[in-house]
């Protein structure tokens, strides 16, 4: 089994401090603001909207059975007659064609002697893009980046850029966003310049003594026989030097410079210690600067060594992964910063230290944050290939486009020290067919020509296929979805000599939601369409979490687990996706909609975070009608043991233990009776002292509401969020976990409302109206600071709960 150990860093052009007396040619400018929209084809100019980018047109709503409306059997879960998937996709309007424009104003100094070109970091999708009505680029793939070069299509003055998008139906599994959904960037460069993506780094020796570096940059336009200069400062985390370089040779082919470093004593990346370092590039021609360029990256080595594991920075680790999908909630597949930090720092809390991109390229502000808040990635680039997994998916594309849109995702992401692999496709149809290995070992071989320093994986749930017909062998590191059973077969047969959970558990719940009495099974359906939160019921194909945990401890050769999935996403409401409506969104996720830990996040946390304890205590305590039945209590917790009392009465001390997998990460009292009042967990350390509480009250009547923020400061640049948790409550304080009012909501001073959801799967409330009801007692409004400096005033208010107001400062 080959070792893969590794200097990464992540390249991106990102203009910089020069010294004194230069000018970088080199400008990266967001095209955000002075875009104007229509659905449908070109319309009368009183139609259009203006938006800005990135903008998701479908996450406007509204919700609607047909939007979408699939008759399929779904084969990857073991479907064989076609019947309606009602909500696949969401229930929102995705489909169609979509159209922006706008002017780009170009003196004649930034066009004379200049490259130009448009990079779109994802559209969706079937892209056209066209400047002055020339075509400059198209791409259908809408989560690839692609970059057009418009130098020879600009004049000096107004220049009209439209992009044509279009969304066929029947084209995802989930909903996938529409439009121009990422940034958009206008780049400016001397003619002799560093292209997209221009930056590689090799290396030798890494250690704790230090580091060997070799940055190769490639040049375009620079004239044969030109002297090349190229002066590299190397900085570390706090912006001192650490090394640098200042090396001249002659150009006469297309060759990359090669530029070699000694990084002494590097700190090296890990989730624990996200350490970065920056190269920064001068580069000059014949005495000239023409370019300058930036190149952030972090020093670490990953082995994966048969039968023994997973080795970061020589120790042995295990992956503790969550699989995202690409849309934000209520925000909708539009990208930002500021929500996609929310999100990394819940699952940073939770133990989380990896990402899975299911089932497709990041946003590279996904990446960048993975990079510096420390979590490892698998990047993924399909869920099909040639075969269909939706009528018109990926497979309309994979013959044509599947080696650029590989290539250009490896040579967009290779040197990112977040990555810790790459993978070429999830539960491919290709992996029942005698050739499907042909078509796995040509994706693998793009990637290994990009990138020779990482392994190459692929999702697998046909695993009685893929251990007999070499598609499983085909990979450096076989990844299986739900397949906890056949693990020790699969070790013993395929020759890698590990594996990992490319997706794992699948359990459903809803937040707040409990069914008596418990039953531990797969596609479990009730009244209402949602599942109960006591963690025990999943699909058909998968299983509860305490089975993969088990995994991770009983087997070193288990790297580790990559749950299904760490949010709860639009579209895929299994299991109630079948003339289901109004269920629209899953109910997979550790976190919901409405970014609400549900109780399965303490099941992790509990063992996953070891360096701050856990003590969560289910359910909740208000059952009116429930008095004198059995109730059981299940608490989820970090100590090795925990007393019960309900009102004082002890039902006994608990143990974690081996008698069956849920023993062994649960402490359950299933013989508890219900009676009002007070439900309290006395948690013990392993001496036997008092360790931590943790009380569930009984609620009264519902009384006022109650606003958390996540933080109190924004940044008055119109992109900061902030997310407010609303709650009714008793007069004492207690959650009302039957609430369910519609909560109205109100912003004025320097930021305005964006959006609210309550995690409910079955709702349908506008995500972008100021109004939303209560799921369980809680939703979520999400708040979006203006351009203004001052305090944004957030109110809620619901019938006969009265107002509740905060003051959040935007500076």
């Amino acid at each position: 089994m080959k070792k893969f150990i590794l200097l990464i860093l992540l390249s991106c052009a990102v203009p910089f401090a020069l010294p004194a007396g230069n000018s970088c040619l080199r400008r990266d400018i967001l095209l955000e603001s002075g875009w104007k929209f229509c659905r449908g084809e070109e319309s009368p100019e009183s139609v259009w909207e203006n938006v800005t980018v990135p903008h998701d047109w479908a996450i406007y709503g509204p919700f609607d059975k047909k939007n979408d409306l699939q008759n399929v059997a779904v084969t990857q879960n073991n479907e064989t007659k076609a019947s309606i998937k009602t909500g696949r996709t969401g229930g929102l309007p995705y489909i169609g064609t979509g159209i922006y424009k706008r002017d780009i104003v170009l003196a004649e100094d930034n066009i004379s002697g200049k490259s130009l070109g448009l990079l779109f970091d994802g559209a969706m999708s079937n892209a056209k893009v066209y400047l002055n009505g020339v075509l400059v680029g198209s791409r259908p793939y809408g989560y690839s980046a692609f970059y057009c070069d418009i130098s020879s299509a600009v004049h000096p003055g107004s220049n009209s850029l439209t992009v044509h998008l279009m969304n066929k139906p029947e084209s995802f599994r989930w909903y996938p966003g529409a439009g121009l959904y990422r940034n958009v960037h206008l780049i400016i460069t001397g003619k002799a310049h560093v292209p997209i993506w221009g930056t590689k780094v090799v290396f030798g020796h890494i250690g704790s003594d230090f580091a060997s570096v070799k940055l190769y940059i490639s040049m375009d336009n620079v004239p044969s026989g030109s002297s090349l200069n190229i002066l590299t400062r190397i900085k570390d985390g706090h912006g001192h030097v650490v090394t640098s370089k200042n090396d001249t040779r002659r150009i006469y082919d297309s060759l990359p410079f090669r530029q070699n470093f000694t990084v002494d004593n590097p700190s090296l990346w890990s989730p624990e210690h996200p350490s970065l370092y920056s190269a920064e590039s001068e580069i000059f021609i014949d005495g000239k600067l023409a370019d300058c360029y930036s190149t952030v990256f972090g020093v670490r080595t990953e082995e994966f060594i048969p039968d023994k594991g997973f080795f970061l920075n020589g120790k042995m680790r295990k992956v503790h992964g969550v699989c995202l999908h690409n849309d934000l909630g209520p925000l909708g597949a539009g990208i930002n910063v500021s929500a996609l930090k929310y999100r990394l720092e819940l699952l940073k809390d939770m133990g989380c230290d990896a990402i899975r991109t299911a089932h497709n390229m990041p946003s590279p502000e996904l990446v960048s944050l993975c990079d510096s808040m420390g979590f490892m990635m698998i990047v993924e680039t399909f869920d099909s290939w040639e075969k269909p997994k939706s009528k018109n998916g990926y497979n309309l594309y994979f013959d044509k486009w599947a080696e650029t849109d590989v290539r250009d995702m490896v040579r967009q992401f290779r040197n990112h020290p977040s990555v810790l692999m790459w993978s070429i496709g999830n539960e491919v149809g290709e992996q029942w067919s005698p050739d499907g290995y042909k078509t796995a070992l040509m994706l693998e071989k793009i990637c290994h020509d990009e990138d020779p320093s990482r392994p190459v994986t692929c999702g697998m749930d046909q695993v009685g296929s893929v251990l007999d017909n070499g598609f499983a062998a085909s990979l450096d590191i076989p990844g299986f979805n739900y397949k906890v059973p056949y693990y020790r077969k699969a070790y013993s047969v395929l020759p890698q000599g590990l594996l990992f959970a490319s997706e794992s558990a699948s359990t459903v719940s809803s937040r707040g939601v409990y069914f008596f009495p418990i039953e531990k099974n797969g596609d479990v359906l009730h009244p209402g369409n949602q599942s109960s939160s006591y963690d025990t019921e999943y699909c058909s194909w998968s299983n509860i979490p305490d089975d993969d945990l088990a995994a991770d401890e009983d087997y070193p050769w288990v790297i580790g687990q990559f749950v299904w999935s760490g949010f709860d996403y639009l579209g895929e409401p299994s299991p109630y996706d079948t003339d289901a409506w109004p269920s629209h969104s899953s109910l997979f996720g550790i976190i919901d909609l409405a970014y609400i830990p549900k109780d399965r996040y303490y099941l992790y946390r509990s063992v996953w975070n070891e360096s701050s304890p856990t003590l969560h205590i289910l359910p909740h305590w208000t059952w009116k009608g429930r008095e004198g039945k059995v109730t059981p209590v299940f608490v989820y917790t970090s100590y090795p043991e925990v007393e019960l009392f309900v009102n004082g009465k002890s039902y006994g001390r608990r143990r974690k233990n081996d008698s069956s997998k849920m023993a062994r990460f649960r402490l359950m009292w299933n013989d508890v009776v219900y009676e009002p009042g007070e439900l309290k967990a006395v948690a013990y350390d392993a001496e036997g002292k008092v360790a931590a509480e943790r009380t569930v009250k009984t609620a009264g009547k519902p009384d006022h509401l109650v606003l958390t923020p996540n933080r109190t400061k924004l940044s008055a640049d119109g992109n900061n969020l902030v997310f407010i948790n609303v709650k009714v409550v008793d007069r004492d304080g207690n959650l009302c976990p039957s609430g369910n009012r519609l909560v109205k909501f109100n912003v004025s001073g320097a930021g305005e409302f964006e959006a609210s959801a309550n995690g409910d799967p079955t709702c349908l409330d506008s995500f972008r109206e100021p109004r939303m009801h209560l799921f369980s007692g809680e939703l979520t409004a999400i708040v979006r600071s203006s351009t203004t400096k001052g305090d944004i005033v957030f109110t809620a208010s619901a019938k006969g709960l009265g107002k509740a107001s905060l003051a959040i400062r935007s500076h």
